[in-house]
């Protein structure tokens, strides 16, 4: 029985006394049944404060509401036992057959086990977006990992997500890095807030390379101004090609790379312009123009055209947003480093004056993540070989592997700094938890093999040989992933997912060492056998399902 299950059947029960009288409310103010898992098994299988919140609308008290439910769910198929607890609490305990056919449930849904239609609607994910003038550092590698797992995460809640990388090819950092590139090819150094590292040698050697194996003249030939631009076109198309490739070799992949330089170039900033003053938010001062965000919370109006003509910073933010929702988004949800923080104020503000919702689960929805600290030999690691003055995403795979690189970066809030110890997630040790986690899987598939080869099948399935309580415990832990993905998905926590895994691991191991899949050598293959053979390979399904959320191989051995 899934949770759902027994939600569904606490709501009969509930209809049934409400239709005999014995609950003094109308049909319609029954609430939505949940229930959870207790903190201390010894008190059942699930628990529902459905009595606590009820009662005072029924004219009763909860303990007295908790016992009508309690007494007519007992009688129930599938239910061992349900009891009152505490202020009104039912616990509840399953018959072994009824807990049991959760590991069917799985099997039979396989990849589809815990996906659903909890949070439907069309998506757009921002995330990454680093300007195409180095190797992507910490912070971006980080929101690479996050992205792509919510992305999965809310897909597998039923939402349809697009992926998109907001690529900055227009403004001063653009115009800094083909300086940089153009001194670097002199010989000279990087110009005053210029950029520096090997990565910046490589890419100006590329593009005189690539110069002249397309004919052109030799960029140091041509005057600064010329010359430059050479560095600029080509140095960017280098550079995001770089990052392109880092990205997909981590298993991030786009639907969208959307050009700054588009919105200026089709119009599309002066038409998001006129949209807000037609709807009453922009008025000129000054020679500028401006947006009256002070109307929707923001601490002051802000500029987004200048007093000279050109189009401030927050201008392409203000189209871009425009951009998304036109082409069918119903949720705009925005990754940014934690020195963004104090630009949320002004977007959420700016999304008001669309007419939109700003906020958790609104319209515009702004993530902040924080900063990533890389610990080797008990030592802090600040240094790259090939940037320099930052830690890459190459380096970090190339220290720990795609796999503890992306599941150590999803396993934690993001809205705390995050530290990484490179020799722990380099170990094959229980407590480097993506190796916790993954064997777990690999001895899943170990277990099947062996069953296999000692006669064990899955031709039958008598849930209830499922007797022992670490299958009581295992099915417990099984049952809650469809909820953990709900939960994750509306709340754009995909470190739930890595947490579950971990508990799911831990229920895996116990159980593990308590039963037995496979018969001892004086015993005969019997119906237990098999049963918890379909148990063992339930897990196996969640495992997988779960490390797919997250972006992370299921090995079939370790």
């Amino acid at each position: 029985m899934t949770p759902e299950e027994l939600s569904a059947l606490i709501d009969s029960v509930l209809a049934e006394a409400v239709a005999d009288g014995a609950v003094n409310v109308s049909a319609d103010e029954l609430p939505a049944v949940k229930v959870e898992r207790p903190r201390n098994r010894d008190h059942g299988d699930w628990a529902t404060n459905v009595a606590m919140q009820l009662a005072k609308k029924a004219g009763t008290n909860p303990r007295d509401l908790g016992t009508i439910v309690a007494e007519r769910l007992a009688t129930r198929d599938g239910i061992d036992e349900a009891t009152v607890a505490g202020p009104g609490f039912v616990n509840i305990r399953l018959a072994a057959g009824a807990a049991g056919e959760l590991a069917r449930t799985i099997l039979n849904a396989g990849r589809e086990y815990g996906r659903s239609n909890s949070t439907p609607g069309s998506v757009n994910l921002e995330f990454v977006s680093a300007n195409p003038t180095g190797p992507i550092h910490l912070g971006g590698v980080r929101w690479a990992a996050v992205g792509d797992s919510l992305a999965r995460l809310l897909e597998a809640a039923g939402s349809t997500v697009t992926r998109e990388y907001y690529f900055n090819d227009h403004g001063s950092q653009i115009d800094r890095f083909s300086e940089s590139l153009l001194a670097r090819a002199r010989g000279e150094e990087a110009p005053e807030n210029g950029y520096g590292g090997a990565y910046i040698t490589d890419i100006a050697e590329r593009v005189i390379a690539g110069c002249a194996q397309a004919g052109e003249p030799d960029p140091l030939t041509l005057p600064d101004d010329e010359a430059q631009e050479v560095f600029r076109s080509r140095g960017v198309d280098l550079m995001f090609g770089e990052i392109k490739e880092a990205l997909g070799d981590f298993g991030v992949k786009f639907d969208v790379y959307f050009h700054e330089d588009a919105l200026h170039e089709s119009g599309a900033v002066n038409r998001s312009i006129e949209v807000l003053r037609e709807r009453g938010h922009v008025y000129d001062k000054d020679g500028a123009t401006w947006i009256e965000t002070t109307k929707f919370g923001d601490d002051k109006d802000r500029v987004v055209i200048k007093s000279d003509g050109g189009a401030a910073y927050f201008a392409g933010d203000v189209a871009y947003y425009l951009d998304k929702r036109e082409r069918g988004a119903d949720h705009v949800i925005i990754m940014l480093g934690a020195d963004h923080h104090g630009y949320v104020g002004r977007m959420y503000a700016m999304a008001q004056a669309f007419g939109d919702t700003a906020g958790e689960r609104q319209n515009m929805e702004i993530l902040i993540g924080q900063m990533v600290n890389l610990v080797k030999d008990g030592e802090p690691v600040r240094m790259s070989k090939r940037a320099g003055t930052i830690i890459t995403l190459e380096d970090l795979v190339d220290a720990v592997g795609v796999d503890a690189a992306r599941y150590s970066l999803v396993r934690s809030s993001v809205d705390t700094t995050l530290e990484l110890d490179l020799d722990l997630l380099a170990s094959r040790t229980n407590e480097n938890p993506v190796y916790y986690v993954q064997y777990a899987h690999a001895r899943t598939r170990s277990v099947a093999k062996n069953a296999a080869e000692h006669g064990v099948a899955r031709d039958e399935f008598n849930p209830a040989a499922l007797d022992h309580p670490a299958d009581s415990s295992l099915l417990g832990v099984l049952a809650q992933f469809p909820e953990v993905v709900a939960q994750g998905a509306a709340l754009r926590e995909p470190h739930r997912i890595a947490r579950y895994l971990e508990e799911l691991a831990a229920a895996y191991h116990t159980w593990y060492g308590q039963t037995r899949v496979t018969p001892r050598a004086d015993e005969e293959v019997n119906e237990g056998h098999s049963a918890r053979l379909w148990l063992n390979d339930a897990t196996t399904q969640v495992l997988a399902n779960g490390l797919d959320l997250v972006g992370v191989s299921a090995p079939e051995q370790m």
